[in-house]
């Protein structure tokens, strides 16, 4: 892991990327977001987490999170291991005809680190940047909430259920999310993710 992307304040908030073993297309199935939704929301509640902004992609998800406690790195950590053996459960139970080849993908990815010992399904690292500013936050949150734009999943960001644009839009989404002040919203730049909103429905 590269020594700018460590978790070094850890009362800072910070935009933390987990991406799943060779970039596996896991999410594609609502249940396995749906794991990640209620894993966020637990954390919020019982494990002191503040979180700002996220989305679920295919095979990667996006967070801006915040450690109550002080203890970000392993707030992450436990975030990851709990989704992870969650994950992997609901894909031996549940009607998936991908199994056997995520599963195999999933068992070599151990074979270059000891931790896991029977499957891997988050790469290691978390590819995190301190949110030092305000302008910096904003930077990040339209980041995240335009990815489901230019991957052309939907025209308008709250339509993008599994991200918090729509918190931040319409004041309501799948999460409970802390709004980050209001930025001085810049009407010429077109990567404001409120340029592809225009706050209808």
């Amino acid at each position: 892991m590269k020594e700018g992307y460590t978790i070094k304040d850890q009362e800072k908030p910070h935009f933390i990327t987990c991406t799943v073993v060779d970039w596996i297309d896991v999410f594609t199935r609502k249940v396995y977001k749906d794991i990640v939704v209620s894993s966020l929301e637990y954390c919020i509640k019982e494990k002191g987490m503040v979180l700002y902004g996220y989305v679920i992609m295919s095979n990667h998800i996006h967070l801006i999170v915040q450690s109550k406690e002080g203890r970000l790195s392993d707030l992450v950590r436990d975030f990851k291991k709990f989704t992870a053996k969650n994950i992997l459960e609901a894909i031996q139970t549940e009607p998936e005809s991908r199994r056997e080849w995520m599963q195999a993908l999933f068992k070599k990815a151990t074979e270059s680190h000891t931790r896991n010992k029977n499957y891997q399904f988050w790469q290691y690292g978390n590819h995190a940047e301190e949110i030092y500013s305000l302008h910096f936050m904003w930077d990040k949150l339209n980041y995240i909430h335009l990815n489901p734009i230019r991957a052309g999943i939907v025209e308008k960001a709250q339509h993008y259920i599994y991200s918090s644009a729509s918190n931040y839009i319409m004041s309501k989404g799948l999460v409970s999310v802390e709004l980050a002040d209001n930025p001085v919203i810049n009407t010429s730049k077109t990567n404001e993710f409120w340029k592809y909103s225009n706050y209808d429905e």
